[in-house]
């Protein structure tokens, strides 16, 4: 290239700590008001570090003191200022007596391009702590049956205290992929982990969980001590989302060669209790997700050991970092470890199902 050529052949002397060239403005100018726009060449993908450069620079309008501001030997500083009238085609700071000064092209340029290094800087800086009480926004939580009853009112009333412009919007969690996850759909779920959860959602542990067993009032296992065969020759109603005609109790009663007569299935808690209040049918539920569910019915610890499940929050590894989407998890973190009157045994963690 020409101006290249030309500068091989151009000496640096030293300046009162500057590194000019004596002829070098002088000439580049030449060069380019005789390049033409017929000229076709190809344009590389333009350096954004030369933004911030030629914006201190231009507000400098000395070399080794924007050098010092950046923190660049004044060496680095002439050869970042030569690439910069290179890449713009315009010599943008030129000698005058001691001095540099700014060409009509760079006086044009000084506002847009501090602005722009500016919006650049914001950019790539950490974020600022949000106001709670400024944000407006909705977040989609997809739960596990008997969250809403047993966490929903104190969660509800927490974030309308703290964050009155953030909504609630509850639904249920019927299946275990992470789909909703990944598409936005949903901005954070609670539950247990299943074989469908996607390997790089997180997880964080919010308390642990046993099956119990629930009769109406009045009915025979509510009076005296329960056996695991009493409890076994009774009728049951199975929780089963997937249609499944057998569950952990199940596998539980197995190990004593014992099995549960289920006559009813359906896909939730709730409806399992429903249907204790009327009938004579035996529900095992997790005792912490079922506690306001619940009332009005006998409960009783299973006479066999109980299966625990660990009750899990998931959300996508983008919303990770978010500030309003992390204060979430805090609070439900820190409302679900005070009902159980304990921390979470389990911090932040990348799931990774076996």
């Amino acid at each position: 290239m020409v101006v290249k050529s030309i500068c091989g052949r151009i000496s640096l002397r030293k300046t009162h700590g500057l590194h000019v060239i004596n002829a070098y403005d002088a000439i580049l100018a030449d060069v380019a008001i005789t390049m033409t726009s017929s000229q076709s060449y190809s344009m590389p993908t333009p350096d954004l570090n030369l933004l911030i450069t030629l914006n201190v620079l231009l507000d400098e309008g000395n070399v080794a003191r924007a050098a010092r501001r950046l923190k660049l030997s004044p060496s680095a500083m002439s050869r970042a200022l030569a690439r910069l009238r290179e890449t713009m085609g315009d010599p943008l700071l030129v000698r005058a007596g001691r001095g540099l000064v700014p060409t009509p092209r760079a006086l044009e340029l000084r506002e847009s391009v501090a602005r722009l290094s500016q919006d650049v800087q914001a950019v790539l800086r950490p974020a600022e702590k949000i106001d709670l009480k400024r944000i407006v926004r909705t977040f989609t939580l997809r739960t596990s049956d008997g969250f809403v009853e047993n966490f929903g009112a104190e969660l509800v009333e927490w974030v309308s205290r703290d964050a009155p412009g953030i909504r609630l919007r509850f639904m249920q969690r019927t299946t275990r992929d992470s789909l909703a996850l990944r598409n936005g759909s949903v901005d954070l779920e609670t539950g247990v982990i299943g074989d469908e959860t996607g390997p790089e959602v997180r997880v964080r542990a919010l308390f642990n969980d046993r099956f119990i067993g629930v009769v109406r009032m009045g009915h025979p296992l509510s009076a005296g001590d329960i056996t695991a065969v009493d409890y076994a020759a009774a009728r049951h109603v199975l929780m089963s989302r997937r249609g499944l005609d057998k569950g952990l109790v199940d596998d539980a009663l197995k190990i004593l060669g014992l099995e549960r007569k289920i006559v009813a299935t359906v896909d939730g808690f709730a409806a399992a209790l429903a249907l204790t209040r009327s009938t004579d049918l035996v529900a095992a539920v997790p005792e912490r997700h079922t506690e306001n569910l619940r009332k009005g019915l006998f409960s009783f610890a299973l006479p066999f050991p109980a299966p625990e499940i660990k009750v899990l929050m998931l959300w996508h590894p983008r919303m990770h970092g978010d500030q309003a989407h992390r204060w979430l998890r805090e609070c439900i973190r820190e409302i679900c470890g005070r009902k159980d009157g304990k921390q979470p045994d389990a911090a932040n963690c990348i799931h990774a199902p076996s």
